[in-house]
């Protein structure tokens, strides 16, 4: 069978087996052609892997971005309440199209479309949202702005994603959502996260900024909770430098984020409710609309160089892909993470492995330092006089003393990535790089000391 026609069920299959065989064997299986000359470290002077080679860059443009620039900035419609057919419009109605909803509203980043929908579900002072240490510092200010609690669920330690089991440990009375985010583009275990919100009637509000177009149990992230978000950062998949939205189907619910990100004013043009002003401008949604054509062979590459990759990786002991749980069938491929146990590298640790592989041309890096349960808002909301009036001295005790995440702290420590969303546009050769420069350090681990 030709690797390179392999299907991405078939990549992960193929890859199981051969994971099985050198688990029993205790060998790592031949890779690519890596010479006797190459076989020195390249970081103790032997050649390297990898060298006067250009990843694809990100972001991404071309002619169509440009166009849609210009034809903006002459229609001198550069604020999407001056028309109902303008740039902000036109890429909600295609993007809510794109991921099979009735309604899109778009924002002026990821982080004001999650505080939008926490807003619209009337989640309040003294109310409490379940989230992931794991994330961008957005996703707890999307909670903290509307001055409730972040309550932070430890992970699971292969998938990097929140552990449903914690989640459910961690309702309280004061509970109303839970806030599951799709780290690295993939799925959280939506299955169970909607079984327990189903149970204690709490609202899912869906954190897929990382995770456009990925599919979980035949439904695109951002689809399967209440309310899904994204963002358009300048790193993602698809960018506008900044930009995000918020997706779904309940009109009534909708037409509340749309009131909210419009300062508070709804559609029927009456000031209604407290809101911030987050619209998106027409200039980013230019820039979004320009990227659509595209859009979809662009993710379908990177899942099959996702997969390839996976194929490759999942024999060399010591390195483990990203878990995907069962019913994923893509996944956004923000990031490619992988998880570096030093026990099987002669104990370097995760710096020795990384700058090893930097000398060989391939730069991968640790993602997050450390979970958001260590970070210093944690003290500074418990000492706060609003949140100290909002929640009884017992609650913010407890608080402080559950705010433990030990899962979470394994994966800060061992997790090593490739930031996805311009190098999985590479060439096979490109990924076949990446794993043979690892082979080369894992072959050279007694020498990393």
């Amino acid at each position: 069978m030709n690797k390179n026609n392999l299907t991405r069920r078939q990549f992960i299959a193929a890859a199981s087996a051969a994971s099985l065989a050198a688990a029993a064997s205790r060998k790592v299986p031949a890779y690519g052609n890596i010479s006797r000359k190459a076989s020195k470290l390249a970081i103790l002077g032997g050649e390297p892997i990898r060298r006067n080679k250009s990843w694809p860059r990100w972001p991404y443009w071309d002619e169509n971005v440009i166009d849609s620039i210009v034809k903006t900035t002459k229609s001198r419609i550069w604020c999407r309440i001056q028309s109902k057919s303008g740039t902000v419009p036109t890429f909600e109605k295609k993007f809510a199209k794109l991921m099979g909803t009735k309604f899109c509203v778009a924002t002026g980043s990821g982080t004001q479309a999650l505080h939008t929908c926490v807003e619209a579900l009337g989640i309040d002072a003294g109310d409490e949202v379940i989230t992931s240490p794991y994330t961008d510092p957005g996703t707890i200010a999307s909670i903290l702005s509307a001055r409730a609690l972040p309550v932070l669920a430890d992970l699971d330690r292969q998938s990097y994603q929140l552990d449903p089991d914690d989640v459910e440990r961690r309702i309280t009375e004061n509970t109303k959502a839970i806030m599951p985010v799709h780290m690295m583009g993939q799925p959280c275990h939506m299955q169970k996260i909607m079984a327990i919100a189903n149970k204690h009637n709490l609202k899912v509000i869906e954190d897929a900024c990382q995770a456009h177009l990925a599919v979980y149990q035949g439904k695109k992230l951002g689809t399967i909770g209440h309310l899904g978000c994204f963002s358009f950062q300048a790193s993602k998949t698809i960018a506008c430098g900044e930009g995000g939205a918020i997706i779904g189907n309940d009109e009534e619910l909708m037409d509340k984020c749309y009131t909210v990100h419009n300062h508070g004013t709804s559609r029927r043009g009456r000031t209604e409710v407290a809101g911030p002003k987050y619209r998106m401008n027409e200039f980013e949604a230019a820039v979004l609309l320009g990227q659509l054509p595209g859009f979809e062979e662009r993710f379908a590459r990177r899942n099959e160089n996702a997969a390839y990759l996976t194929f490759r990786l999942r024999d060399i002991p010591g390195i483990f892909p990203q878990k995907l749980y069962e019913g994923t069938t893509s996944g956004s491929y923000y990031i490619y993470a992988m998880t570096y146990r030093k026990e099987y590298f002669n104990d370097a640790d995760r710096s020795k492995f990384l700058k090893a592989l930097r000398a060989e041309g391939i730069s991968l890096s640790p993602y997050i330092g450390q979970g958001l349960h260590k970070e210093p808002w944690t003290e500074h909301i418990l000492n706060s006089k609003v949140y100290q009036k909002m929640f009884s001295r017992k609650r913010l005790q407890r608080y402080r003393e559950e705010n433990r995440c030990p899962n979470c702290d394994k994966v800060c420590q061992e997790m090593a990535m490739i930031w996805a969303s311009g190098p999985l546009l590479g060439t096979k050769e490109d990924m076949d790089d990446v794993v043979n420069a690892i082979v080369k350090v894992y072959e050279n681990r007694n020498k990393l000391a």
